[in-house]
């Protein structure tokens, strides 16, 4: 596991490079394609279904089962017994039942329904070749409008109730400026580098399974609920994950295919999607239908918000998007309408793609406040700053701290918006500039997490938390090295392993924050023990480890003692403590958000409809900054992510089969190097300890909530034209441009 090669102290919020760095480009990281176990590994390619919803009437294994190499295939008709798939129904979603093989029932295009296990990737390929199977089927649903989604959901994303009212809302919109607009946002994929992969292996006792997976104690029981296993039999290693963006949050096909043949031969087995397996079996982003409609008086003060959403569900999955969570939180308003419907399509997963919710209410709600500032002739930044909600609009319930309206002000500031300067009439490329805000909700998950001190004056520490790429391990060791004043060198980073104390995972912007602090209580036990041991008081005092000497104190009152002595003392090897979080009344007293403001500036050709971004730049409030590097190099990612929502992503599904017609990385259009601008960040930083004892909220997916509409302002500033569905593509600009 990683370890710092940095020999100095490196303080909470210090730029520090990542400490897997290193390993990763040189190749030495062990991803869940990399483990290798002492008997050979098979491989195994699975069929998926040629068409939607529906039942598997016929599959043929005959030729397949005698191709060279192949150790078995599996179908419904001889794979290991599992629950039924969704079960039990009280479980959390990602805690139950994926069962695959284990029915005939096709829940989506691609849904698999046998598994070729051989000696190597190209016989189990051919061999997959050879299988046929045919799917009787009525044909797959759709949502084509918003009156078709009747169903309102048990719960949203997050935790939010599906329906808010506060307000008369009808009375409110009939106010001076009224208006009334839909927007269309399309399913979209993460696609993380790393394909979902999983290595599984059974040795008659113990389940041992290598997968990519961003959350291990819900992975644990899923594949309990799956398997028919006890738990404690269960053993899942994720130590370094390439990208999941919401998609490994849970277990998916590979992983519950390679332990169902693992169990059947009891040999490792190798399960790797490839691209196209991916958009089809791992989650994606449901599309959206938002009925919005907003009122303000003549001096430009709102005075109705209404947000109607409309979603698809996937079958025996509850899983509903908050599109509505920021038409509910970011400005103040004297009546405020949300309400959230879904249809459930037999549609592939439909599951948490970056700031789910947020993300794509962002690019509708953010555009629609845009245009009511257009209607009531002032200025979007200026609009927004008379409009800003000082304690949450609907609860009242004050924030724990709130800078939105500082990381606007300051946003305009640096971006320049006063100086901004218009087209030339005369010129058929148009410049325009473009402002939207964006507000994520904190959370603190029940994290844990173990630190071992030896006599050497080293620490380890333990939890299956995971890095996805945000760069866990290395806040994590600067939580450590900024406690005990030590250096980042002498401090081992352990993560991804079920058998350690359970974290909450990596997720929901929740993951840096609780991880942390659990690190942090374990470090301040380990400093009772140190104190209580050189014979101190209880009492706060500061403690450093220092060339194996233990240094309590400052100053003319500070005393020294030798680690390995006072272990001897003690009759110890080690010292170790387990920290603990959990969410404080401080959770239910405030309303715990991160915010910021976006900035972009873009160009479009009148005549082709190319939109080209020029800059974008973001101003942020996240409380303490954990690292400034790794935090900068989220937000960017995120802006770079919702530029690419703005004028590229659509996942296309074919409405004959179901599937998904552009289900690969040369036809999912994504933005590349050549369509992003400049781009710069700055914060506005001061500690939240309401939310945490590192005073830190969440950042990770603040970066993408409000980056595409601020792009999608700038597309309308240009030309004068609103595209209301996105993404703006060129044909839908010239189309607005009549």
């Amino acid at each position: 596991m990683p370890a710092s090669k940095t020999h100095s102290v490196t303080k909470i919020g210090d730029a520090v490079d990542r400490i897997d760095g290193p390993l990763k480009v040189q190749g030495k990281a062990t991803y869940a394609g990399d483990f290798e176990f002492e008997q050979p590994t098979l491989v195994g390619v699975y069929v998926g279904a040629v068409r939607s919803g529906g039942t598997l009437s016929h599959v043929d294994t005959t030729k397949a089962e005698s191709q060279p190499g192949v150790k078995a295939v599996l179908t419904h008709h001889n794979a290991p017994d599992q629950r039924p798939f969704a079960e039990p129904e009280d479980a959390a979603r990602f805690g139950q039942s994926r069962a695959v093989l284990n029915d005939t029932t096709i829940r989506y295009a691609g849904f698999p329904v046998a598994l070729v296990i051989a000696e190597t990737l190209e016989q189990a390929r051919y061999a997959a070749s050879l299988i046929t199977h045919e799917v009787s089927s009525d044909g797959p649903d759709f949502l084509d409008d918003a009156d078709e989604a009747q169903t309102t959901p048990e719960s949203l994303d997050g935790g939010f109730e599906p329906d808010v009212s506060c307000g008369d809302v009808e009375h409110a919109l009939n106010s001076a400026k009224r208006l009334d607009m839909t927007y269309r946002t399309p399913s979209q994929i993460s696609a993380a580098m790393e394909p979902h992969t999983t290595i599984a292996y059974y040795d008659g006792d113990i389940l041992h399974v290598h997968t990519s997976v961003q959350i291990l104690a819900s992975a644990v029981t899923c594949l309990a609920n799956t398997l028919k296993m006890p738990e404690e039999k269960i053993h899942v290693q994720s130590p370094f994950v390439g990208g999941g963006f919401g998609s490994k949050l849970g277990l998916h096909n590979d992983a519950i295919l390679a332990c169902l043949g693992a169990i059947h031969l009891q040999q490792p087995v190798k399960v790797a999607l490839h691209r196209r397996q991916v958009f089809h079996s791992a989650p994606h982003r449901g599309f959206s239908i938002q009925n919005i409609a907003l009122s303000a008086d003549n001096s430009g003060r709102i005075n109705g918000i209404s947000h109607h959403s409309a979603m698809p569900m996937a079958q025996d999955y509850a899983f509903a998007e908050a599109t509505g969570a920021v038409a509910r939180i970011t400005y103040q308003a004297d009546a405020i309408e949300s309400q959230h419907r879904v249809k459930v399509v037999d549609s592939p997963m439909i599951d948490s793609c970056r700031a789910p919710g947020d993300s794509i209410g962002s690019l509708a709600f953010e555009s629609a406040i845009d245009e009511l500032a257009l209607a009531s002739e002032t200025d979007p930044v200026a609009f927004r700053l008379k409009n800003i909600a000082p304690a949450h609009p609907v609860t009242g319930k004050p924030f724990s701290t709130h800078h939105l309206e500082a990381c606007l002000k300051q946003g305009a500031e640096e971006f320049g918006w006063e100086k901004r300067s218009k087209s030339d009439d005369n010129n058929t490329v148009k410049r325009g500039y473009g402002v939207a805000l964006a507000m994520r909700m904190n959370l603190i998950v029940p994290s844990e997490a173990k630190v071992v001190l030896d006599n050497n004056g080293k620490i380890t520490v333990l939890t299956d938390m995971t890095d996805i790429g945000t760069g866990t391990y290395t806040i994590l060791s600067q939580v450590v090295s900024d406690f005990f004043d030590m250096p980042a060198s002498d401090i081992t980073i352990n993560l991804g392993d079920s058998r350690s104390p359970a974290s909450c995972g990596s997720g929901g912007s929740f993951g840096a924050s609780s991880s942390a602090t659990s690190v942090r209580n374990a470090c301040e036990k380990i400093s009772r023990q140190l104190c209580q041991m050189m014979g101190l008081a209880q009492g706060t005092h500061t403690v450093a480890l220092r060339d194996n000497q233990v240094v309590v104190g400052e100053g003319e009152t500070q005393q020294s003692r030798s680690l390995a002595e006072l272990l001897k003392d003690s009759d110890s090897q080690q010292l170790e403590a387990k920290g603990e979080v959990e969410p404080g009344e401080s959770h239910d007293e405030y309303e715990q958000y991160s915010c910021g403001a976006h900035f972009a500036e873009v160009t479009v050709d009148t005549v082709t409809g190319e939109v080209r971004i020029k800059r974008q730049h973001g101003v942020f409030s996240a409380g303490q900054i954990l690292n400034h590097k790794t935090a900068t190099s989220q937000l960017q990612g995120g802006m770079v992510w919702g530029a690419s929502y703005a004028l590229f992503e659509d996942l296309q599904r074919d409405r004959r089969h179901g599937g998904f017609v552009n289900c690969d990385l040369a036809e999912y259009h994504f933005a590349v190097n050549r369509d992003i601008g400049d781009i710069s960040v700055s914060f506005i930083e001061e500690p939240d300890y309401k939310a945490c004892k590192l005073g830190s909220k969440g950042i990770g997916e603040l970066g993408i909530t409000g980056a595409g509409a601020a792009i999608a302002n700038a597309v309308c500033d240009a030309t004068g034209a609103r595209v209301r569905e996105f993404p703006i593509t060129p044909d839908k600009v010239i189309a607005a441009l009549g």
